[in-house]
Order: structure tokens, then C-alpha cells, then sequence
């Protein structure tokens, strides 16, 4: 059986990995005054996007997702020709509408399909998942690293719909940000009360920089630390006892908003890469997307790993 996996651009995953693998992209665009982007996962473009747009501007930006129409024409426009079986993973449904419209396409999708795949020659029913990651960025790379794997090595699409839907309410993401003013500012646009103007402007004062959790849905400040580059610090360092204690899957997904180089020169970073490799779990380091960039701000550092319910220790 021919399976295929589609995930949304915020879900942060290096960009070879993703065309080898043959990952389908659901773009989100990014639009900030006149200037459009549509998020392909093109490292560069969003590089330069940033550069030049996003830290003036990018609290101000609208970020627009595929339609349901949009979803609907991609797959029976090329994916029930490509595929037997679909796994769509989107960004939690609790801060994005892409999961609902990924939902509401399936209908048409499964009602519409037979004359498409037909045409192409193919008599087989097409079927898919759409699956909530219940998580941001980086934590969604680590559901999407599990499918990859799980088809190369011939699991069955219920076995590996089973392990994805365990794994969705075992993934924890981690984010620290640079900037409060800016998240409180990026907040205020969309409506969200989340980051108020006390908690910004006293964590700008004071250097303190929250860690903020991302699990089942929720999203959460679990930590306040003084200096940026403290809180990174602490935060690779109770990743990787994390690693040493066994995680779910041999994966840690991080991303950065901003040059790799940056990432890889931050404290504890190095270290944390030599625990990954010692225990046999690989690291996928990515550009953050366009669109976590806009929400979070330039500099922001995004981890995340499947695990046992566990409480940050920093």
C-alpha cells in the first residue's frame, strides 16, 4: 500500500528531510503589509523574508491557511492519484483552524474521489487520517519523524495510525522566546489576552524569560528563568536528562528563528547533541517556519520529544 503524509509548514522539520522523504506540505502564507510569502519550508526564502520583513513588522502579520477548498483540490489533485492511504498531521486545533480544515475537506475528498483515481487507473478504495498533533512547530516534527518511520520499516496503516495517535498525547514542546513585548504585541493582533503588559514588561525588566509548555493541546508558561541564554541552557540540560531517562521515540525536533549557526553556537546546545548521540536518539534541527517566526518572534528556540508525563526541572 501506497501511504502518504502530509503535514502543515509550521511543522518544523529540516527541508531535506522532508524531500526525501516525500513529505506533502499544506502551506500557510504569510502576509505583512504588501510583502507575501507563501511558507513552502524553504529555509532560505523564509531567512530572507525575516531579514527583511518580519522584525519590523511581523507582530502586524496575517497568516492565512489552505483552505478547505485548497486541501480538497491538492488531494484530488495529485494525492488520492499518489497514495491508497493518507496521513494528514496538522498543528494543534486549538491555536490553528487548519485541522478543521483539513476535516471538513475530507468529506469531499472521500466522497469525490472514485472518478479521479479511476481516470488514472486505479480501482482501489483511498482512505485518510486527519490527525490533531496536539502540539506546535517543533513538537510537530516528532509525530511526522514516527510516520516516516513507521512506513519505511512496513507497519500497516493501523498499526501506525495506533502509534500516531499515542504519540499525539506524548509529545511535549518546549519554547523559549527573546522578545515578551513582542509575543504580547503578536498576542493583542489576533486577539489573544494570553501574555498581558504587566507580565512583558516585568519579564523585559528583569531579563526573565518563561518556558513555556506545549501538551495535549495547552500551552503554558512551567518555568521563569533569568537571562536568555540561562533559560536555553537549563532547558537542553532537562532535555537531556530526559533523553538519558528513555524517550518514546529516538527523536528530538528543534528549531530556531533564525541562522542555524546561532542555534548550534547557544549553551548547552553541543552538549545536548553529544547525549542524543550516545543514546541513540537522533536530533532534526530546522529553521522555524515563517509562520512560528510571525507568532513568536525572530530568535525563539522550539524543542520537542515524546515522553511519559513529566513535570520542567530548571
Amino acid at each position: 500500500m501506497r501511504i502518504g503524509i502530509v503535514v502543515d509548514s509550521a511543522c518544523d522539520l529540516p527541508q531535506d528531510f522532508i524531500e526525501q522523504h516525500n513529505i506533502v506540505l499544506l502551506p500557510i502564507t504569510v502576509r505583512i503589509g504588501e510583502a507575501v510569502l507563501a511558507d513552502h519550508r524553504d529555509e532560505q526564502a523564509t531567512l530572507s523574508f525575516l531579514h527583511a520583513h518580519v522584525a519590523e513588522h511581523g507582530a502586524e502579520a496575517e497568516t492565512i491557511p489552505f483552505s478547505v477548498n485548497q486541501i480538497r483540490d491538492l488531494f484530488l489533485g495529485k494525492l488520492v492519484i499518489d497514495y491508497d492511504h493518507v496521513f494528514c498531521m496538522t498543528i494543534t486545533k486549538t491555536r490553528s483552524p487548519i485541522h478543521d480544515n483539513a476535516m471538513q475537506a475530507s468529506f469531499a475528498i472521500l466522497n469525490d474521489y472514485k472518478p479521479v483515481r479511476q481516470a488514472a487507473g486505479f480501482n482501489s478504495p483511498f482512505a485518510l487520517r486527519v490527525l490533531d498533533t496536539q502540539n506546535l512547530f517543533a513538537a510537530q516534527g516528532v509525530t511526522a519523524v514516527e510516520a516516516v518511520r513507521l512506513r519505511e520499516s512496513g507497519a500497516s496503516v493501523q498499526q501506525i495510525r495506533e502509534r500516531l495517535e499515542l504519540l499525539a498525547h506524548n509529545v511535549h514542546g518546549y519554547m523559549i522566546t527573546r522578545d515578551l513585548y513582542y509575543m504580547r504585541a503578536r498576542a493583542r493582533h489576533k486577539g489573544d489576552r494570553s501574555v498581558g503588559l504587566i507580565s512583558a514588561a516585568l519579564g523585559s525588566a528583569l531579563d526573565i524569560k518563561p518556558v513555556l509548555h506545549g501538551y495535549r493541546g495547552e500551552t503554558g508558561p512551567v518555568a521563569k528563568i533569568k537571562g536568555f541564554d540561562n533559560a536555553v541552557q537549563k532547558l537542553f540540560d532537562f532535555v537531556g536528562q530526559r533523553v538519558k531517562g528513555g524517550l518514546m521515540t529516538p527523536t528530538v525536533c528543534i528549531s530556531y528563528g533564525g541562522e542555524l549557526a546561532d542555534l548550534q553556537a547557544l549553551p548547552g546546545y553541543a552538549t545536548l547533541r553529544e547525549t542524543c548521540q550516545a543514546h541513540g536518539v537522533d536530533v532534526f534541527e530546522a529553521v522555524m517556519s515563517l509562520t512560528g517566526m510571525v507568532n513568536v518572534g525572530k530568535g525563539a528556540v522550539t524543542i520537542g520529544f515524546a515522553d511519559e508525563p513529566h513535570t520542567f526541572s530548571g
